[in-house]
């Protein structure tokens, strides 16, 4: 991971090729980050063929939203990162994934869903950054980003103010961008 807080020159190329569509820029946008958009997606979908089709969506929407991506509110990394945390929250709290979780063997998509997310986001370094944080810190991050819960469902869950639980997001995530 990079370790500074400004965009590298290749991050900035990379954002001018994909604000000018071009492909190639898309490809590599695919290749360097959907391992690490995928495992978030699978932290919080559970189920791979949800993840993968959220990785998809996600792709999508940075493709026809690039144009909106401000350099100078953060890292590209974050921008797209955030985008594939909203489609798998959004397909998440779906009435077609509702429907599929019902359909399935509760403790069969538990034990799988346990033995394929620990290794995809422990691959991708994410769960070792997060672990570094303090444990109320890592107790929102989560229960917000990778449970799903909106800051009310985190609060009322985790039994916080809900003003506590939204201080404790932004330190987290301040705490996180130092790591990076």
């Amino acid at each position: 991971m990079l370790t500074s807080s400004k965009p590298s020159l290749e991050e900035i190329e990379l954002v001018a090729g994909l604000k000018q569509k071009n492909r190639r820029s898309f490809e590599s946008l695919y290749q360097n980050y959907s391992p690490a958009l995928y495992g978030l997606c699978l932290k919080v979908l559970k189920a791979e063929e949800w993840a993968q089709e959220a990785l998809q969506d996600s792709f999508v929407k940075i493709w026809r939203k690039i144009d909106t991506y401000d350099e100078s509110k953060g890292r590209l990394f974050t921008w797209i990162l955030n985008i594939a945390r909203n489609t798998a929250i959004d397909k998440l709290r779906s009435r077609a994934y509702q429907d599929h979780q019902q359909g399935q063997a509760l403790e069969n998509t538990r034990m799988a869903a346990t033995e394929n997310s620990y290794l995809v986001v422990e691959h991708i370094g994410l769960d070792s950054l997060v672990a570094r944080l303090a444990p109320e810190h890592r107790q929102v991050i989560e229960a917000i980003y990778f449970g799903g819960l909106s800051h009310v469902e985190a609060a009322q869950k985790l039994d916080l103010p809900l003003g506590t639980l939204k201080s404790r997001v932004k330190i987290a995530l301040r705490e996180l961008r130092k790591l990076t």
